[in-house]
C-alpha cells in the first residue's frame, strides 16, 4: 500500500539523483518537474502507492467533504510547505481556498492531514509525520491502517494536545465520527470488506 524502499533506491539510481544524505527544498528544484517524491526530516522519499492505497485516498477524500466548511477544500496528494528540511505530501489533506493554487501550500491554512499506512511507511507514518504535522500546527490529525490489523482497517484520530505534540482521541475499525475541526463519518466496516476482497482476488490470480 505505498513504495518499497527497495522501488525507491532503484528510482533514485534510475533518475541518477544525487546521493544526498541530507536534502533540502532548495535540492528539489533539480529534480523532474513530473516527480512525485515527498521530503521529511530531509531524506528524500519517491512512493510508488497500491491501487488499494489510492482508492482508499479517494474514498476518505468523499467522506470528508460531506462536512467540509465553507472555504476549504479536500485535496489528495498535495505538497505541503513547512520548512528547509520538510516538504511532506499527504495523502488526504484539508486546506484553505486561498492557497488552493499554489504548490506547495504553506501547511499553517491546512486543517486536517491524513495517511494511509503502506507497509514501508509504518513508523513515518505514526512518527515522523506525526512530529512535522504537529509543528506546524494541524489541529487533527487521521492514520488509515489497512495493512497492520487482521481483523479489519483501522483509523486513528490524533488531536494537538496543550503540549504541543498529538495525542490519540480514539482508534476504531468500525464508524468513525467525530465534530472536529468539522462533522466527519467513515465506515472502516466498509474499507476493510474492500481491502478483504482485494486480498481475496490475489489468492485466485
Amino acid at each position: 500500500m505505498g513504495g518499497d524502499p527497495r522501488e525507491e533506491e532503484l528510482v533514485t539510481a534510475a533518475l541518477q539523483l544525487p546521493d544526498k544524505q541530507d536534502w533540502t527544498v532548495d535540492d528539489l528544484a533539480s529534480l523532474p518537474p513530473d516527480l512525485n517524491y515527498e521530503l521529511i526530516d530531509g531524506r528524500l522519499i519517491l512512493p510508488s502507492p497500491t491501487g488499494l492505497h489510492q482508492i482508499l485516498g479517494n474514498k476518505i477524500a468523499t467522506a470528508l467533504e460531506q462536512g467540509c466548511p465553507e472555504g476549504y477544500s479536500v485535496v489528495t496528494d498535495y505538497s505541503m510547505e513547512v520548512d528547509r528540511r520538510n516538504e511532506p505530501r499527504p495523502d488526504v489533506v484539508v486546506v484553505h481556498d486561498s492557497v488552493i493554487l499554489r504548490t506547495p501550500a504553506p501547511i499553517d491554512r491546512a486543517i486536517l492531514a491524513v495517511e494511509i499506512i503502506s507497509p514501508s511507511s509504518h513508523w513515518r507514518d505514526m512518527h515522523a509525520k506525526a512530529r512535522v504535522y504537529a509543528m506546524a500546527g494541524i489541529g487533527t490529525y487521521l492514520v488509515v491502517d489497512p495493512v497492520t490489523f487482521d481483523h479489519g482497517v483501522v483509523l486513528t484520530e490524533s488531536r494537538i494536545s496543550d503540549r504541543g505534540d498529538y495525542e490519540i482521541v480514539t482508534s476504531t475499525s468500525e464508524v468513525f465520527e467525530t465534530e472536529k475541526p468539522f462533522p466527519v463519518k467513515i465506515n472502516l466496516a466498509a474499507f476493510t470488506a474492500l481491502r478483504d476482497r482485494y486480498l481475496a482476488a490475489q489468492d485466485d490470480a
